[in-house]
């Protein structure tokens, strides 16, 4: 527990310090002057550290899903038990066409679930809970690796990342340049406070509006995953996949786990009304109900 905090906190630390050297080299000048805003100096700013930790949270994927959540990798050959598991993974992925072997990694939850991540398509994880492995059949976890592959085919991890950069960005723009209206209307001498105040307020509303963005393409790639799997694995096996995570509701999310996988994963929280808009998946009746040709 206390190793997974440690090397958070590092890891943010030095996105900060990287980020920063990157602006000092850029010869970024603070936005806010004597004059008042530069709006160049602040849209570099905000490109810069938007898409910065993103860029850099993608660069360290694999490392990091790998300490947080504890993900053994499994060489294959050495594999033991999950011998079939890792071939099985590794023939989808010769049939979407990778021409590098995803990792295959497990790690140990109740959870039924699994992810995949990595910065580039020929340097992914395929990893699975220890809970899945147990619960689900083989035509079952054919289904769950196939839609796994299909994210690493269709470059997930990384369109995720930019369309993440860019609503960062805007989110900081925005909430910089009206806090700095703003203060402008208050006295001197309050309005540095009214400023750094304002742009707090405006960075979690606009992040919130942001995040529904993000979860909606989530959703939507989720759609896309399902039918690539149904290409790689079947259509039966891909749908068996879902049905059995319908089964176990409840025990596809392991609250003990950190939450920047979430995304990743072949299921997520099943919330409804204003919080299904920030739902990573969509309901897997809904899923199941696409493959099976009964929705558009």
């Amino acid at each position: 527990m206390f190793k997974r905090i440690f090397l958070f906190v590092i890891t943010n630390l030095l996105v900060m310090v990287t980020i920063s050297i990157v602006l000092n080299l850029l010869g970024v000048q603070p936005y806010l002057t004597r004059a008042g805003i530069n709006y160049n100096a602040l849209m570099v700013f905000c490109l810069v550290w938007g898409f910065g930790g993103a860029l850099i949270s993608l660069a360290l994927s694999r490392v990091m899903a790998k300490f947080l959540m504890g993900v053994k990798v499994i060489e294959p050959g050495k594999a033991g038990e999950y011998e079939n598991l890792v071939q099985m993974v590794h023939n989808l992925a010769r049939g979407a066409g990778l021409s590098t072997m995803p990792q295959v990694g497990i790690y140990e939850s109740p959870e039924v679930n699994a992810f995949a991540t990595g910065p580039t398509k020929n340097r992914s994880l395929v990893a699975f809970s220890s809970g899945i492995v147990r619960t689900m059949a083989r035509n079952e976890l054919e289904g769950v690796a196939a839609h796994e592959i299909a994210h690493i085919k269709n470059g997930d991890m990384v369109t995720m990342t930019l369309i993440q950069g860019v609503v960062n960005a805007f989110v900081m723009f925005l909430a910089r340049a009206i806090a700095f209206a703003i203060s402008r209307s208050s006295r001197e001498e309050s309005s540095p406070a009214i400023n750094f105040v304002t742009i707090l307020v405006l960075d979690i509303l606009f992040g919130l509006l942001g995040s529904m963005v993000v979860m909606w393409f989530s959703r939507h790639r989720e759609f896309r995953a399902d039918a690539g799997g149904a290409q790689l694995a079947g259509r039966t096996e891909m749908i068996a996949a879902l049905q059995a995570l319908q089964r176990v509701a409840g025990r596809q999310i392991d609250g003990n786990q950190p939450a920047a996988v979430a995304t990743l994963k072949i299921s997520g929280k099943q919330g409804g009304g204003f919080w299904a808009l920030l739902r990573s998946h969509p309901p897997l009746e809904e899923r199941i109900a696409r493959l099976e040709g009964h929705q558009a």
